[in-house]
């Protein structure tokens, strides 16, 4: 394990596994994020790395660590987040285990030393100072505005949830054990310095979180030191571990993460099953029964052929139809997702401005917060199955409980937290359309049959807060 010092410049000058091609040296001091929109945050974050570049060589290929000598980006990064922070989050009332762990690796395991129930933070203080515990804290974008910031504009970037937490680790010790994640991961280096290994994985795009032991990954692909306003990218399934060098008093960083469960794998599983029943409706070769006793048969090879050939129908028909609908994937990220990060402008969360006619001209506003889906009718009890157009919203989600399961007191009786949306009939699905691909549009010219229908059209997405008047 390295030391402060040269030892550290040393490292990735001789050592034997150096960061060379994923390393980029920041020709000039980048400036502080960009909110400016989506696109430029990302932009800002990943900087002096093109986008273009960024998605062409190392998004899902392989890491990239951009190390910056910029005393003002260095400041910003700490603002997101210090260990002086949290004497006054514990105040809060934070709980062990829901909104915090406290751990160790021991011989190359992870031994959890969490206590039961309110966290106390001078016991806090103890465990990270004399039994030189990693804290990682869960979801800081739920207490930092800033990060809430930063990962709201990165879900707008990706379409994808985008998680953090922030792992503060003492001199000499480390937290986790070599280990690779199912998620695309980000990590800002906030305060002091923290010594990484990445190695070359066993399971490349990996779909779930998993230990990996030190005679089994070989020797390092890339070694480096991450430095304050330092940026690190690594694809799901990088096996990786990280230490707080001796005479570094600690090291603070947050790790944010994004495209779990998010492949076209899982896509096709969300999507499939609407395909397949909507070419049931029109092709009888669906509607033909499965061979008898074949639920019984503990060998179906014979059925791979016709089974073969019902999926090239179902391809068939995609390719004519160019319509493939995505149903709870959508659902569960604009349910799940950030709420826009407003600040002090929160009252464009509440109907306001002119009142929507029909000589009105409106505009779509929070556009990346907002989906349309078609969806059988969930308040039907009739046995016809009838299909109805939703518009889903994130613009009332609470970040308190963003990323942190069900807890939401938004939730129903099941658990499952409550969509924000609206319901229209299935003939409203052109003037949506209409209102979410053109940058204005007359209410008059929506394309409904009556002028009534127009209005309530344009009145329910004003008092959901999704258009204005201009």
């Amino acid at each position: 394990m390295p030391k402060k010092g040269g030892k550290h410049a040393d490292m990735e000058k001789n050592g034997p596994a150096q960061c060379k091609r994923a390393k980029v040296e920041a020709a000039c001091s980048p400036s502080v994020m960009s909110f400016e929109n989506p696109d430029s945050l990302f932009g800002s974050l990943i900087s002096p790395i093109k986008q273009e570049v960024f998605f062409r060589e190392y998004w899902e290929q392989k890491p990239l660590l951009v190390q910056r000598n910029d005393p003002l980006l260095a400041a910003y990064y700490q603002s997101l987040f210090q260990l002086s922070d949290l004497k006054e989050l514990c105040s809060r009332g934070l709980y062990y285990g829901r909104d915090l762990n406290i751990c160790r690796c021991v011989n190359g395991k992870k031994k959890v030393l969490n206590k039961e129930g309110k966290v106390n933070y001078m016991q806090l203080k103890k465990d990270f100072d004399q039994k030189k515990a990693t804290i990682q804290f869960h979801q800081p974008q739920r207490f930092k505005e800033e990060l809430w910031k930063i990962q709201e504009k990165l879900e707008c970037y990706f379409g994808s949830l985008v998680g953090s937490n922030v792992y503060m680790t003492p001199q000499g010790s480390q937290g986790l054990p070599p280990h690779y994640d199912d998620v695309e991961v980000f990590i800002l280096q906030l305060e002091g310095e923290k010594h990484w290994r990445l190695y070359k994985p066993t399971v490349h795009l990996a779909r779930e979180y998993n230990v990996e032991s030190e005679d089994r990954i070989g020797n390092p692909t890339h070694e480096f030191i991450l430095k304050p306003g330092d940026l690190l990218y690594f694809p799901r399934g990088t096996i990786h571990q990280a230490d707080t060098p001796p005479g570094i008093s600690y090291s603070t960083h947050v790790t944010i993460s994004t495209y779990q469960n998010n492949s076209w794998g899982d896509f096709l599983l969300d999507a499939i099953p609407g395909l397949v029943f909507d070419t049931a409706k029109e092709d009888v070769a669906l509607r033909t029964s499965i061979p008898r006793k074949l639920l019984m048969q503990v060998d179906t090879a014979d059925s791979t052929k016709k089974l073969s050939s019902l999926l090239r129908r179902l391809a068939d028909r995609l390719e004519n139809t160019r319509e493939l609908r995505s149903s709870d994937m959508k659902k569960d990220f604009i349910m799940n997702r950030l709420p826009p990060c407003l600040g002090c402008d929160s009252n464009a969360l509440t109907p306001g401005g002119k009142f929507p006619k029909i000589d009105s001209k409106i505009r779509l506003q929070f556009r990346d917060h907002a989906i349309i889906t078609v969806e059988p009718d969930q308040e039907n009890s009739d046995e016809i199955c009838r299909e109805m157009v939703y518009v889903y919203h994130s613009l009332k989600n609470r970040r308190e409980t963003h990323m942190m399961g069900t807890e939401d007191d938004t939730a129903n009786e099941e658990g499952t937290p409550q969509a924000h949306g609206l319901r229209f009939p299935l003939s409203y699905l052109d003037a949506l359309k209409q209102i979410w691909h053109s940058s204005t549009v007359n209410v008059k010219e929506l394309n409904l049959a009556s002028d009534e229908e127009k209005e309530n059209l344009a009145l329910s997405l004003w008092t959901e807060c999704l258009i204005e008047v201009i």
